[in-house]
């Protein structure tokens, strides 16, 4: 049964990739290649010359934006699948489409809206790469704080909607995630390397076209994925478990 949702979490996925791909292609290239442009032009202008192209910018846009998305998308499918077979019978009483449209977006918060918040996308040209490092260990440990906080709240929620009620406990559950992320995102260092001469106009392109294609992603994730097992097996399987326990 896992195994069937598995599938069809990857297949979400792959997709949900495809749909990425388009909307960057359309959307988040021109961003890219006006970028690269500014930062060539800097080079110029500091009498550097151009460095290699190791991999062509078409390359990079075309076939290698494909597979990234691609891939990202059936892996995280199929761990958002296998995320739904421990929460369904577990999340009270909603649907399947319904617990797979708010676990994608309980998904698109923790993975994408809270770590962008404190460390948002640069384009190309912007950061410096000795920094690289520092820059990409804070941001998957603002992702792994964000995780923590969200099974946190899911835990006070509960014990909360049993004394307060439903809608009471989601309110409680929802201030603590927000003041916990809120303190964590104080404490943590700051980063900007932007440039000052970068266009402002640019950066902010970039930025909206990044969070863009994750709203692509986890939209299609949880919309495709809750219609498919909907229309599944699983659906008919676990129907029959329960009419026998009951």
């Amino acid at each position: 049964m896992v195994g069937k949702l598995l599938v069809r979490g990857m297949l979400a996925g792959i997709v949900a990739g495809l749909l990425t791909f388009a909307f960057a292609r359309i959307v988040g290239e021109p961003q890219v290649d006006q970028a690269i442009s500014f930062e060539e032009k800097a080079a110029a202008a500091r009498g550097e010359a151009p460095e290699p192209e190791i991999v062509s910018r078409q390359t990079q846009a075309g076939l290698g934006l494909l597979t990234g998305v691609v891939t990202y998308g059936a892996a995280f499918g199929g761990l958002f699948s296998l995320v739904f077979a421990y929460a369904y019978g577990r999340a009270g009483t909603l649907s399947v489409r319904a617990l797979s449209a708010w676990l994608a977006l309980g998904a698109f918060i923790t993975l994408v809206i809270v770590p962008n918040i404190k460390y948002p996308a640069n384009p190309p040209s912007v950061g410096d790469p000795e920094t690289i490092g520092t820059r990409t260990g804070l941001f998957f440990l603002m992702i792994a704080i964000s995780l923590a906080t969200m099974v946190f709240s899911l835990k006070v929620r509960r014990r909360a909607a049993a004394k307060l009620g439903a809608w009471n406990g989601s309110i409680v559950a929802g201030l603590v995630f927000v003041v916990v992320i809120a303190a964590v995102q104080l404490s943590m260092p700051v980063i900007n390397e932007v440039p000052a001469a970068f266009p402002a106009v640019l950066l902010w392109k970039f930025r909206v076209a990044a969070i863009g294609m994750q709203v692509v992603m986890w939209t299609t994730i949880g919309l495709l994925f809750g219609a498919m097992v909907e229309r599944s097996a699983f659906m008919r399987t676990n129907a029959r478990v329960t009419m026998k326990s009951a």
